[in-house]
Parts: structure tokens; C-alpha cells; sequence
């Protein structure tokens, strides 16, 4: 069994987590059953799965879990774009986010190609 304590990329999904959290703390209250709860959801559904997928037997299972992963960072990249769009979120509090969603796309990216 794998620990996933031990992946940078799960530290990765973890601080983007928290730093999600953060900022969504400031979103308006009309926004707490939709774009405050679909961005926390996504962003704890990236570490969240490399530890689930950790716990699994087979190699293909946690690859799979990855993969999960991924597509939660890229719907995590657009709620981004549109609480930017909204300006619900100030430009520089996009570009941070932009930045750390790609380095998790990329750290998984790279995870999975190893896997291969």
C-alpha cells in the first residue's frame, strides 16, 4: 500500500485545497450552494483521490484514481476562470490559482506517464 503523505503532488492538491477554502471564505453568501461548494468540492476531490487511489491494490486502480484527479484540477482551472469572470476574485488572486492548478495538472500528468 502506498502512502500518499509521500507524493508531492498530494501536498500540491492539499495546499490548493486550503488556499481554496481560504479565498472562498470571501465569496458572496448567494454563492454558498453554488460556486463557493462546486470549487471547495473539486479542489479537496484532487488530493482526495491520490489517497484513495493509494489505498488501492493495483497499479491500473491508482492510476485510475489519478486520472479522477486530473479531471477534478481541470473543472477546478474553469470555476477559476469564472469566479474570475465574475469578479468574484481580483485578477491577481486568479493568476496565483492558474498557477497552482497547472503545476498539480502537470505533476499528475507526470505521475501518470510513470505509471504507464
Amino acid at each position: 500500500m502506498r502512502n500518499f503523505k509521500k507524493y508531492k503532488v498530494w501536498e500540491l492538491g492539499h495546499q490548493l485545497t486550503l488556499d481554496m477554502y481560504k479565498s472562498t471564505r470571501k465569496f458572496p453568501k448567494e454563492e454558498i450552494y453554488g460556486l463557493t461548494s462546486q470549487i471547495r468540492r473539486s479542489s479537496y476531490s484532487i488530493p482526495a483521490n491520490i489517497a484513495e487511489g493509494c489505498g488501492r491494490e493495483s497499479e491500473p486502480e491508482f492510476k485510475r484514481f489519478l486520472t479522477i484527479s486530473q479531471g477534478s484540477a481541470s473543472e477546478l482551472e474553469y470555476f477559476n476562470i469564472l469566479a474570475r469572470d465574475l469578479e468574484i476574485i481580483d485578477h491577481i488572486e486568479f493568476e496565483k490559482f492558474d498557477k497552482q492548478i497547472n503545476l498539480v495538472k502537470r505533476s499528475l500528468h507526470s505521475l501518470i506517464k510513470k505509471l504507464k
